[in-house]
């Protein structure tokens, strides 16, 4: 481990890739491009975009199975995600034998901001570039995630995850807040004559852009580190990789416990990413709300979002990060419950459920990250995290199938979102049920005082 200089000189440096990202995450992913692409498609299936106030209920043909128009953004989100479980894991087992993570954290990011960037050509009714690109970005995304995740336990102590974990979730939601500021001036006053359509495009740019040129940061700032702990396999690097993932997939039955935390995160973040995901798309197309309103609405959630991720890793060292990580889930339930009863063309109560939402979300998403860091056997860090990130960001696939067959089902996006509180609640249930003091010495790791809070 380095210095400590060296060490919070690599903490500043690794905060800045949650900087980078965050802003496809917001601006894109989050925001514009679902209700952008819906259109997109209900242009295809109906010749003209609907309104929110009559939508089209269109369908496509994809490979002679009819898709509604409406369900086209979750569907691609959730293709993404099963190709992201034969992918990441690859990935995550070739970044544990190499010492060269921080190149191939780059690599994925500037491939997946390319992706991005190139949003700008999806226009008319050209949805199928829009969902080859999204594809592509998210998958990118997560493969440069599980790199980074991984960095963070070469770089922190188990005594400082917590905190390190929470300022950059903190960071990133403020730099993806600052971006959709922006965005949110360009898309409302629409300027020099450009039309909403153009405006959403170029905020699409800006996003990729974004998320490429901040890169640079943790790519010049981090260090290269030998790997640790892999196992020995010959064979080709393709053979090598694949040889270490089934080792550890053999050997992961020796730690319940960490299987169990990863299935209460995936459990309870399907509900998180999917919120996160499909939050646009219920406002503009179930609740006749605008973009604008849309942007405001997210752009609240960032900033208070930056604030809970600070408070909440504050609270973990007093009270310990999983009972403060059981507590959001609590607020998670009670807040998409509530969305099911918001009215039509009322901005104000959909602002309110934002900044409820943005106080839990970084500080739930923070202290499970640096929690599962904790139950990770060393030298498999890349591998574990590829695991987690199949889950992480909007790639969740159970949150976004069921709120897509809700809406199939029922032609409501209410329903949808109603479905989701099962998620949350099969988490928590899951989630009390973690040993973590147990799972953290069985891994091999320091039980740090942030696990069960001070005495």
């Amino acid at each position: 481990m380095a210095d400590p200089t060296q060490r919070a000189r690599e903490h500043r440096a690794w905060y800045f890739y949650d900087w980078a990202n965050s802003a496809f995450v917001t601006t894109t992913a989050t925001v514009l491009f679902g209700p952008y692409l819906t259109a997109v498609a209900e242009t295809a299936a109906c010749g003209e975009a609907g309104t929110t106030d009559d939508p089209c209920h269109g369908d496509l043909s994809v490979l002679s199975v009819p898709i509604a128009a409406g369900s086209v953004a979750a569907y691609t989100v959730t293709f993404a995600t099963i190709l992201s479980a034969i992918v990441l894991p690859i990935v995550g087992a070739i970044a544990d034998r190499t010492s060269r993570k921080r190149h191939m954290m780059a690599g994925f990011a500037w491939t997946g901001a390319a992706a991005a960037s190139s949003m700008v050509f999806v226009a008319g009714s050209n949805w199928g570039l829009g969902v080859f690109l999204l594809i592509v970005a998210a998958i990118c995304l997560g493969c440069s995630m599980v790199v980074y995740d991984a960095i963070l336990v070469q770089i922190a102590h188990e005594e400082d995850r917590d905190r390190v974990s929470s300022r950059g979730w903190a960071l990133g939601y403020l730099g993806g807040g600052l971006l959709l500021a922006l965005n949110l001036a360009l898309v409302t006053l629409e300027p020099f004559g450009l039309s909403r359509s153009d405006t959403v495009r170029i905020s699409l740019l800006s996003a990729g852009l974004w998320w490429a040129f901040w890169t640079i940061v943790p790519f010049r700032g981090l260090r290269d580190r030998p790997p640790t702990g892999v196992e020995r396999i010959g064979g080709s690097p393709a053979r090598r990789a694949f040889g270490q993932l089934r080792e550890t997939l053999r050997h992961a039955r020796g730690y319940p416990q960490t299987l169990l935390f990863l299935v209460a995160y995936m459990l309870y973040n399907d509900g998180v990413q999917t919120v996160i995901s499909a939050s646009s798309i219920y406002g503009n197309r179930e609740l006749g709300l605008g973009e604008d309103v849309l942007i405001v609405a997210i752009l609240i959630v960032q900033f208070v979002a930056f604030g809970g991720a600070l408070l909440l890793g504050r609270l973990a060292g007093r009270f310990g990060a999983k009972n403060i990580v059981m507590t959001s889930l609590v607020m998670w339930t009670v807040v998409v419950a509530a969305s099911f009863y918001l009215p039509e063309n009322e901005a104000l109560p959909f602002i309110v459920l934002a900044v409820a939402i943005g106080f839990v979300l970084g500080g739930s998403q923070a202290l499970s990250r640096s929690l599962f860091s904790l139950l990770i056997p060393r030298g498999k860090e890349a591998e574990y995290f590829s695991l987690y990130q199949a889950a992480e960001r909007g790639t969740s696939w159970f949150g976004t199938l069921a709120f897509g067959l809700a809406f199939q089902l029922t032609d409501s996006y209410r329903w949808s979102v109603l479905v989701l509180v099962t998620f949350f609640i099969a988490g928590l249930v899951v989630l009390s049920r973690v040993d973590l003091r147990a799972g953290i010495v069985a891994a091999g790791n320091e039980v740090p005082r942030s696990v069960i809070g001070r005495r």
